[in-house]
C-alpha cells in the first residue's frame, strides 16, 4: 500500500520473548525456502489460501495453518492489532543475508498494508524504504510503503525472524495507525507504545479475508486503479496519448460491464478487449516512470492487466492473427511483446554462458543480466519442490495461460539492454540462457510463439570433464537438500529419473545428466519447425569468435556493431581456464562411461554436422 510517510510505528508493544518461544517450539521442520528462494531467506505460513502451509498464493479464501492455533499469543497479537488477515507468515532471515530491492506493485499489494512485528533481530538490522531507514525494534509493530522500493539487511551473525501479516486493514487498525508515529515526519516526543502482555485465555475469533482477486473486475474499480497510476507518473509528453488510450479502454469496459456484468459468457469479449489495451499501451505508454522509480507498464501488468480477468486456466480459442514480423518463420504465432526471442541451450558445462556473455553485446538486444533460474523456478507452478522434484522438465501442457502471463511479466521487468537501459517499447528481442532450459524446450516454445533456439554443441568428452570439476568444487549446488539423495550434494540440472543415479559414481552421475540431457534436447530440437534452431560448435567459436559471431547473428537477425578479439575473456562460471586437453584430467573416469555414451554423442554430432 502506498503511505504518506515511509514508516509508521504503531503504538504496541508485544512480548517478544514470548513470542520467541512459540516460534522456536514449532521446530526447524516447518521453515521453507522463500518464495524468491532469496539466499538466507526462509518463511513459515501462519494464514494462506485454504489453509494450506505449501501454499504461497494470494487469490483464495485465507485460514489459518496448523502452525497458528500452536501459537497462543500470536494470535492475541493478531486479535489486538484488530485487521481483516490475509497471507501472514514468519519470515527469517539468516545472518548477513537480506532481502534485495523491490516495490511491490501486484494487485494484492496495492490496497494491503505489511504489518511487521519483530520476534527476534538487533540493532544492525536495517530495513529501507525509499531515503529512509529504520531498525525494527524486537516486539515492536510497524507498517511501511510498499509502493517505495524498500529492502532489509541483517547486518549480524544472528537470524533474524519477524512476523510479517499482509491486511486491508479495519477500522480499529487505522484507528491505531492514526496514533501511530512516523519518523522523521513529525514531533513524537511524548509518543508512548501501550504494552499488550500475553492472556491466559486463548484467541479464536480472528478475522481472514474471503474475498480477494476478482472474477471480473468492475469498471469503477478499473477506473480506480488507473487514476491511481496516472496519478503517481512522472511528467512526460506522452500522458496526453496514454490517457486518451485509458479513457477509450474504460468506456469499453463499461459497456461490456452493462452487457454481461461478470458472466462468463462475456469473459472471451472482456479477454479481447484487455488483449487489445495491453498492446495499445506497449506500445503507448513504454517510457512512462513512476514517482517510485518502476515503469508504468510494469505497475499497469501487475495491478490491472494480469487480474481483471480470472480466465487464466480457460482457453477460449485462438487468438487474432497480424501479418508476421520480418524475419518470422511462417509456422511463429504474432507476438507483440517479445520479438524472436533467443535462447541458448545446451548439455551441462558445454560452455553457453561464454556465448551469452558473448551475444548481449548485440546492439538492441535484452537481458535479465543473469540467469533465469529464480525467475522461473520462484512460480509456484514451476517450482521442482513443490512438484515433489519430479526434475527440471517443463513440457508445453505447463504453459498455462497464467503461468505464461506471469513469466512473461517477470522477464519484461528485468529487461535491460548491453548499456543498463530499460526498453522503451515493444516488441523486444530478448537472449536468454540457462541450463535448465535444456529440459523446457516445448515450455518455452509454447510461451514465446516465435522463439528461436541456438544449440550450442561440445565435445562430451570436455563436457564431461568440466560437469566433474562442477560437481567437485560445490559452486553448482543447485538441490543442497533433495530428498533422499545420499552422496554430493545435487548439482547442476536435475534430470528426470535423478532418483535411480543413487548410490553411483560420480562418473556414472555426470554421465547420465549429459545423456538424458542430450536425448531431450535433440529429441525437443527436433520436433521444432525449420529455421527455428541454430547450431553453434564451441571448438570453432573458441577459435575464431568473430566469424561465429558475425555467422550466428545474421542468421538471428540480430545487429552487431562492435569489434571482437580473437581471444576472448572467462566467462563468469569458469571453474579452471579451458584447453582443449584439459579433459585429461579425468581420462580414467572418462573413459569408463564413455563407450555406453556412444549412440548418443553419434546423434549429437550428426544433429550438430559435425
Amino acid at each position: 500500500m502506498k503511505l504518506h510517510v515511509p514508516f509508521v510505528q504503531l503504538p504496541v508493544q508485544f512480548d517478544a520473548a514470548r513470542l520467541l518461544a512459540e516460534v522456536e517450539a514449532l521446530g526447524p521442520d516447518r521453515w521453507i525456502d522463500h518464495p524468491q528462494k532469496f539466499p538466507g531467506n526462509y518463511a513459515l505460513p501462519l494464514i494462506s489460501v485454504h489453509g494450506d502451509p505449501a501454499s504461497d498464493a494470494v487469490a483464495g479464501p485465507m485460514r489459518p495453518t496448523p502452525a497458528l492455533a500452536e501459537c497462543p499469543y500470536l494470535m492475541q497479537v493478531l486479535h489486538r492489532l484488530g485487521a481483516v488477515w490475509g497471507r501472514t507468515r514468519l519470515m527469517k532471515l539468516s545472518g548477513h543475508a537480506e532481502v534485495t530491492p523491490h516495490t511491490d506493485l501486484s494487485y494484492y499489494w496495492r490496497e494491503r498494508v505489511r504489518v511487521h512485528v519483530p520476534i527476534r533481530t538487533k540493532p544492525n538490522v536495517r530495513f529501507f524504504c525509499g531515503d529512509a531507514d529504520v531498525n525494527m525494534a524486537a516486539g515492536e509493530c510497524w507498517i511501511f510503503n510498499t509502493w517505495l522500493s524498500h529492502r532489509v539487511v541483517n547486518g549480524d551473525d544472528d537470524e533474524r525472524i519477524h512476523l510479517v501479516a499482509d491486511s486491508v486493514g479495519s477500522d480499529p487498525f487505522w484507528q491505531l495507525v492514526r496514533n501511530g508515529r512516523a519518523p522523521g515526519h513529525g514531533n513524537f516526543q511524548d509518543w508512548r507504545a501501550e504494552p499488550v502482555a500475553p492472556k491466559s485465555e486463548a484467541t479464536s475469533d480472528l478475522m481472514y479475508e474471503s474475498v480477494n482477486v476478482p472474477q471480473v473486475m468492475t469498471p469503477w474499480e478499473i477506473r480506480e486503479h488507473l487514476m491511481f497510476l496516472l496519478s503517481d507518473v512522472r511528467p512526460h509528453p506522452q500522458i496526453p496519448v496514454v490517457r486518451t488510450v485509458i479513457s477509450r479502454f474504460a468506456f469499453a469496459w463499461q459497456a461490456l460491464w452493462a452487457q454481461y456484468g461478470p458472466d462468463r459468457r462475456g469473459w472471451p469479449d472482456y479477454r479481447r478487449a484487455l488483449d487489445e489495451f495491453r498492446q495499445q499501451m506497449t506500445q503507448a505508454a513504454a517510457p512512462l516512470q513512476l514517482a517510485c522509480g518502476a515503469q508504468f507498464m510494469n505497475g499497469l501488468r501487475a495491478g490491472i492487466l494480469d487480474v481483471a480477468l480470472a480466465d487464466r486456466d480457460q482457453d477460449f480459442g485462438a487468438r487474432e492473427t497480424r501479418p508476421l514480423p520480418r524475419g518470422a518463420v511462417a509456422s511463429s504465432q504474432y507476438d507483440p511483446e517479445f520479438d524472436r526471442p533467443v535462447f541458448i541451450v545446451s548439455s551441462p558445462r558445454s560452455g553457453s554462458t561464454l556465448l551469452f556473455e558473448t551475444l548481449t553485446q548485440a546492439r538492441g538486444l535484452y537481458t535479465i543480466g543473469r540467469e533465469s533460474h529464480a525467475l522461473i523456478e520462484d512460480m509456484a507452478a514451476l517450482n521442482p519442490g513443490l512438484l515433489g522434484y519430479a526434475s527440471n522438465r517443463l513440457p508445453a501442457s505447463a504453459a498455462t495461460p497464467a503461468v505464461v502471463r506471469e513469466l512473461r511479466q517477470r522477464m519484461w521487468a528485468e529487461l535491460r539492454d548491453r548499456d543498463g537501459a530499460a526498453p522503451t517499447g515493444a516488441p523486444v528481442r530478448v537472449l536468454e540462457k540457462t541450463p535448465k532450459n535444456a529440459l523446457r524446450v516445448p515450455f518455452l516454445a509454447e510461451a514465446f510463439p516465435q522463439a528461436r533456439f541456438v544449440y550450442l554443441y561440445r565435445d562430451p568428452r570436455q563436457t564431461l570433464s568440466s560437469m566433474i570439476e562442477a560437481w567437485q568444487s560445490g559452486r553448482f549446488r543447485t538441490y543442497a537438500d533433495l530428498p533422499g539423495w545420499k552422496g554430493l550434494p545435487w548439482s547442476m540440472l536435475l534430470v528426470p529419473g535423478w532418483r535411480e543415479l543413487n548410490g553411483r559414481s560420480l562418473q556414472q552421475i555426470v554421465a547420465a545428466q549429459w545423456e538424458i540431457t542430450t536425448q531431450t534436447l535433440l529429441d525437443d530440437l527436433s520436433a521444432l519447425p525449420a529455421g527455428r534452431c541454430q547450431v553453434v560448435h564451441y571448438d570453432t567459436f573458441l577459435a575464431n569468435p568473430a566469424d561465429e559471431v558475425a555467422r550466428l547473428c545474421k542468421s538471428l537477425d540480430l545487429p552487431w556493431d562492435r569489434p571482437l578479439d580473437m581471444a576472448l575473456p572467462l566467462s563468469r562460471y569458469t571453474v579452471s581456464e579451458p584447453a582443449a586437453d584439459k579433459w585429461r584430467r579425468h581420462a580414467d573416469l572418462i573413459d569408463e562411461v564413455l563407450p555406453a555414451l556412444q549412440a548418443t554423442r553419434d546423434r549429437a554430432e550428426q544433429f550438430a554436422g559435425s
